[in-house]
């Protein structure tokens, strides 16, 4: 691995119906500090920059058949793009399935994990053991029914719109397949954890009690928590404070 020689960059990955787009407003701000100072040999790095996973992208033809290891293997081809930089990885929700296996694969690549109202997998995990074979893709339910899995807290009507005009389905096969981990070093990457529609206290305590979404998060070595109580979606209830969130652990990072 190249020895990182300039300013952290902010890698942020959308959960189940997302694409880069999603992140628009906490870039935005995210824009706002100060980059590396630019030479005639050597642009301005960005401070960060999302991505689309493979199964996410409206105009892809293939879609529906992508699977989790395609978007593994998309985000550890983006990391070793920015080998040269310290890389604070980003993960929402559904993308903790994906970013997981980067890690196990590469945990030498991430400088430090971020968890939005999320965490890392166990070994094995399967999203939706029950979702059926011989159905392709999973779309975005009704918000009467999203709203019973997930809590779709300080979300305007505005952001419900573009949510449910620009969400993609999910590929059946990233819900069926299990997540293969087999690199405890993945354990050891610096974590913190935002917490959202779950208070702190109450994920640590699920934790240690050994609850399967939040058992591997009890496993970590080095893990901290921050609280930003909102909704599930936490780029467009609170994109500002979640961008001050990211920004200050970026600044952690040498």
């Amino acid at each position: 691995m190249t020895a990182p020689t300039r300013t952290p960059i902010i890698i942020l990955v959308g959960g189940h119906w997302l694409g880069s787009w999603a992140w628009d407003e906490v870039l935005a701000e995210l824009s706002v500090a100060p980059a590396a100072p630019a030479t005639p040999t050597a642009p301005a790095a960005p401070t960060a920059l999302a991505i689309t996973l493979p199964g996410f992208d409206a105009d892809d033809a293939l879609r529906t058949t992508r699977t989790l290891d395609e978007q593994a293997t998309a985000l550890a081809d983006l990391l070793a793009e920015h080998s040269d930089r310290s890389v604070v990885l980003v993960a929402h929700s559904g993308a903790n399935a994906p970013v997981s296996m980067v890690l196990d694969r590469h945990p030498e690549r991430v400088a430090r994990m971020v968890w939005v109202d999320s965490g890392p997998v166990a070994p094995g995990t399967v999203f939706d053991p029950d979702f059926p074979d011989n159905a392709a893709e999973s779309p975005l339910p009704p918000f009467a029914v999203l709203g019973q899995q997930a809590s779709l807290a300080g979300l305007s009507d505005t952001a419900l719109e573009r949510f449910r005009a620009r969400a993609v389905p999910v590929p059946g096969s990233v819900l069926r397949q299990p997540v293969p981990l087999s690199n405890v070093a993945r354990r050891d990457v610096p974590t913190t954890l935002i917490c959202c529609s779950l208070p702190s206290a109450q994920l640590r305590e699920l934790a240690q009690t050994g609850h399967p979404m939040f058992a591997e998060t009890a496993k970590l070595t080095g893990v901290e928590f921050l609280d930003l109580p909102t909704g599930h979606w936490p780029m467009w209830s609170e994109p500002n404070q979640l961008a001050l969130l990211l920004r200050a652990e970026a600044a952690r990072v040498r």
